[in-house]
């Protein structure tokens, strides 16, 4: 913590699982792809565009193939340090490699009704009162949209989304489900209006986004399109690519590595060739097949691990600001298995270094389903975390010589000045029970899911975000009312 509002992780040493020579192999396959296979662009403008650049073209196959020089000098445009700005300035979001952040997860199909347990499709109500959650935790230090509401017209999605952000949290938006140029012009108007004008929110951005790669070695016309409306609005804009080994990427670390890298030094190329400076970061994502379900395994198990590590030395390698993918898990509740998940892929995340942001917490079942109380059980694990990168501080005083003198053999610490005057230093459990066998059945046996859906429930009756001016508010309503056709 440094006086703001938010909990993030500090500064790490990063564990190595790549010799400098195999670096430099995979960094030189990717540019061997990239020029050799290149990618698939669904943008007939933006093809048009890098031909301008250099880049080859054929557009009968929408395909583009990036000289090595060009990907490198489009690594090199792109700025190491930015902000992601908040309405309330003592939640911005400083990347620079100092610190970890953590953000709501993105876009769960279902909910976890915070009444009934129920799973059902979420609703804007849903996403309100998550967006009212996470503003009020400290570790969560910017938004996602953490579900797809599904009470509007699909085409108002991603306006509504962003309205609900904006109005119901002081935090940084993330507007990560704007997939066309409409819906990106759609946010970048809605962040003009809070900030107030096109120069204010340039200088503080308060929204900003990032876009997927189609695995394998595709983008889409409208997430590139997004990228590019954005950045020219002085947005940040990040690139993700979510290959799942065996399906949408080789079956083998290495292979999913290459194919995977070259997704996004392909849209960070992109980007920086046609926006110049635009902000942006590198977000391996890695994803894995399920050899017995078939479905998708999201930071299951060690090849989880070896992955990020391997991701964070490339980022590393490129001076890139980096987005990581923690707390995934195949369990359908806060239990055992989703424990142990959540906590090995946040130490995953502890060893790859200094990882800038960090995704992302709420959901359960492969992300396919929000839970709020998740929320708040992986912020107890992330202010584990963040405590333990604090250090172990040693000085006259915290070594206590004096102390232990004074009280001598057989005597008791309780009543001495010293004790008082550090106890409230020690971390102290909100959700993970350290009560008595006989107070903890008198309660009903409560898990750490209970309390921590109580306390959930608390937040969301009672926390009041910093408002938006009435007028402002209005005009949001508005703007998303277009997309409606209100």
């Amino acid at each position: 913590m440094d006086g703001s509002r938010i909990r993030t992780l500090g500064r790490r040493p990063a564990i190595d699982v790549l010799s400098r020579e195999d670096l430099e192999r995979v960094h030189s396959a990717t540019l061997d792809v990239l020029e050799t296979t290149g990618l698939e662009v669904g943008s007939a403008r933006v093809l048009g565009l890098l031909a301008e650049a250099g880049a080859k073209i054929d557009p009968a196959a929408r395909r583009v193939r990036f000289p090595g020089h060009m990907v490198e000098a489009a690594v090199e445009a792109a700025p190491r340090d930015f902000l992601l700005a908040a309405r309330d300035p003592a939640a911005d979001v400083i990347v620079d490699g100092s610190r970890g952040y953590l953000s709501l997860d993105g876009c769960a199909a279902e909910v976890v009704d915070l009444d009934t347990g129920a799973r059902r499709p979420p609703t804007r109500d849903d996403l309100r009162k998550a967006t009212i959650l996470a503003d009020a935790t400290p570790e969560v230090a910017y938004l996602w949209p953490c579900v797809a509401v599904t009470d509007v017209p699909p085409e108002a999605q991603a306006s509504y989304q962003t309205l609900i952000q904006l109005v119901h949290s002081s935090k940084h938006v993330s507007a990560m489900a704007t997939y066309s140029e409409r819906d990106a012009r759609i946010a970048v108007e809605m962040a003009t209006v809070v900030a107030g004008s096109a120069e204010a929110l340039r200088a503080r951005p308060i929204v900003s986004t990032f876009q997927c790669s189609l695995s394998p070695l595709m983008y889409d016309e409208g997430p590139i399109e997004a990228a590019l409306a954005f950045a020219e609005a002085g947005l940040p804009c990040g690139f993700v690519a979510m290959a799942i080994g065996t399906a949408g990427a080789p079956t083998t670390l290495a292979g999913h590595l290459v194919s995977l890298n070259a997704e996004l030094l392909g849209g960070i190329t992109i980007l920086e060739t046609l926006v110049p400076g635009a902000p942006t970061y590198y977000g391996p994502y890695e994803a894995f097949m399920d050899l017995m379900s078939g479905g998708i395994g999201l930071a299951w198990g060690p090849e989880d691990v070896l992955f990020k590590l391997a991701a964070a030395q490339l980022a590393r390698r490129y001076d890139l600001p980096m987005n990581i993918i923690a707390f995934g898990t195949g369990a359908k509740t806060q239990d055992w298995q989703a424990g142990a998940q959540h906590a090995l892929s946040l130490m995953g995340v502890l060893a790859s270094g200094d990882v800038d942001l960090v995704s992302a917490t709420g959901t359960i079942y492969g992300s396919r389903v929000f839970a709020f109380e998740n929320v708040l059980l992986d912020a107890e694990l992330w202010d584990i975390a963040a405590r333990i990168l604090e250090g172990f501080p040693v000085s006259e005083d915290l070594l206590a010589v004096d102390v232990i003198e004074a009280v001598g053999p057989a005597g008791h610490f309780l009543d001495q000045d010293h004790t008082l005057a550090h106890m409230r230093e020690r971390w102290r459990a909100r959700f993970f029970g350290s009560e008595s066998w006989e107070a903890w059945e008198a309660a009903g046996r409560p898990e750490p899911k209970d309390r921590a859906r109580d306390r959930a429930r608390e937040i969301v009756a009672t926390h009041e975000p910093l408002p938006l001016p009435e007028d402002v508010e209005r005009e949001l309503h508005a703007i998303a009312a277009r997309t409606t056709g209100g």
